[in-house]
């Protein structure tokens, strides 16, 4: 199983982010990347809202960096690790713009990116930026087969039930053949979209039990991903036992890969913390 982050900082959720990422800096993000690439990690995470409303704040936060420049950033004080958005809304965007915007991620990052996408759920969201809500997972659906149509291509072409588009250049264009597509959500749904149209799948909020039941009424396609989160921040230096049961847990459930959320008290106690849980995994 594979070892990723959700990266510190840029996601603050109430209960779960340690008090430091508060007030930390983009360089103690950057120290915080660079040990990661250079231990061995799979892949750095972004989640995108533009905004939540006040009443929401307790529960969701209210802190989300941008992913496209977070990414960016990213991608310019590591060499190896991957840049996954976690997620991507996509009824936020036309297909085309986030083939642009990810794209030219990819170029910048050398082939890194993993484009993370989701339905939404944030109904007042949806509702400022102008973008449907009720008919989102038929849109959804529609945008991934856009996007795999769109991303590797200089010159695209589709023709679905929402999107259409031909004749029109998108350069850069991603330097991956194939950019794979990880899709979230905790619904069968959300499943039967990432198995028929993407690479992996990285749900939330779903004990093991379910998350087992689930994937065994599917067939899994060879090498796909299936991306599952701690759910709490883990502490290999003071509690070894309950990180390693943790991640212990989530390969029983069927994990590929392990999205991590890791407690600390500073940039450089993270970082020490990244060694103590990668020996733990090994």
């Amino acid at each position: 199983m594979k070892l990723g982050l959700s990266t510190p900082v840029v996601m603050q959720l109430p209960t779960v982010a340690s008090a430091w990422e508060a007030d930390a800096t983009a360089a103690d993000l950057a120290l915080v990347a660079a040990a990661a690439d250079e231990l061995g990690y799979d892949f750095l995470t972004c989640a995108e809202h533009v905004v939540v409303p006040a009443a929401d704040a307790a529960t969701r936060g209210d802190t989300y960096w941008d992913p496209a420049a977070t990414l960016g950033f990213l991608a310019a004080h590591t060499s190896r690790i991957r840049l996954a958005t976690s997620v991507v809304v996509l009824g936020y965007h036309h297909p085309l713009q986030i083939a642009k915007q990810y794209g030219t991620l990819d170029r910048l990052s050398g082939g890194r990116v993993v484009l993370g996408v989701g339905v939404g759920s944030l109904e007042a969201e949806f509702t400022l930026l102008g973008a449907p809500f009720e008919d989102r997972g038929a849109r959804g659906d529609d945008a991934m087969r856009a996007l795999r149509a769109a991303l590797s291509r200089r010159e695209p072409s589709y023709e679905g039930r929402y999107y259409r588009f031909s004749g029109m250049s998108v350069n850069p264009w991603a330097q991956q053949s194939q950019l794979p597509m990880w899709v979230g959500g905790r619904t069968r749904r959300s499943l039967r979209r990432a198995v028929e149209l993407g690479e992996g799948w990285m749900p939330f909020g779903l004990v093991p039990e379910a998350l087992r039941t689930m994937l065994q009424s599917v067939s899994l396609p060879t090498g796909f991903e299936v991306v599952l989160a701690t759910g709490r921040a883990l502490d290999p230096g003071a509690d070894p036992d309950g990180a390693r049961r943790a991640l212990d847990a989530l390969r029983e459930a069927g994990a590929t890969s392990a999205t991590c959320t890791v407690a600390a008290s500073s940039a450089q106690h993270y970082g020490d913390q990244l060694v103590r849980l990668q020996e733990l995994a090994s």
